[in-house]
């Protein structure tokens, strides 16, 4: 599917109508890779796709940390998942740094909800995701798409 955000009020819908479509597999971690060039968007809809699980923690892409958890709000509970992940891989030059952070355990709970920033940096670890891209159409304008 593809959209056009021309604000932020439509990324956010844009956010909101794929966070609520979103349930966990019975095996391992959902995972969503986020793709664009710098400045396309990827922590704006990161942002408001935490907003829809309860997170009130002011989200930021985690470039320094490389990663940051959040616990999803009891009242989302229903979607199954109980800890959104925000990974930013743009910094990370071998694919070892993200193992070493405990990748294989993050991406095996099933109760996660894993979003990487930049996952083509870690693409021979990445499994099976969601691809989200980003690109600039305009100057406040956004292509989005999901598949």
């Amino acid at each position: 599917m593809e959209f056009l955000s021309k604000n932020l009020e439509e990324t956010a819908k844009i956010a909101f109508d794929f966070g609520k479509n979103l349930k966990p597999s019975n095996n391992s971690a959902t995972i969503v890779g986020l793709y664009g060039e710098l400045g396309s968007g990827k922590t704006t809809f990161m942002k408001y796709l935490a907003e829809n699980f309860g997170v009130k923690e002011t989200i930021q892409s985690p470039t320094f940390v490389i990663m940051k958890f959040y616990n999803i709000a009891e009242n989302f509970s229903f979607s199954g998942f109980e800890k959104l992940v925000h990974i930013d891989a743009y910094r990370i030059e071998k694919e070892e740094e993200i193992l070493n952070l405990g990748w294989q355990e993050i991406i095996a709970d099933p109760k996660n909800l894993i979003c990487v920033e930049w996952p083509e940096k870690i693409e021979g670890i990445m499994p099976s995701h969601i691809v989200i891209k980003f690109e600039h159409e305009g100057e406040n304008q956004r292509k989005i798409s999901i598949a």
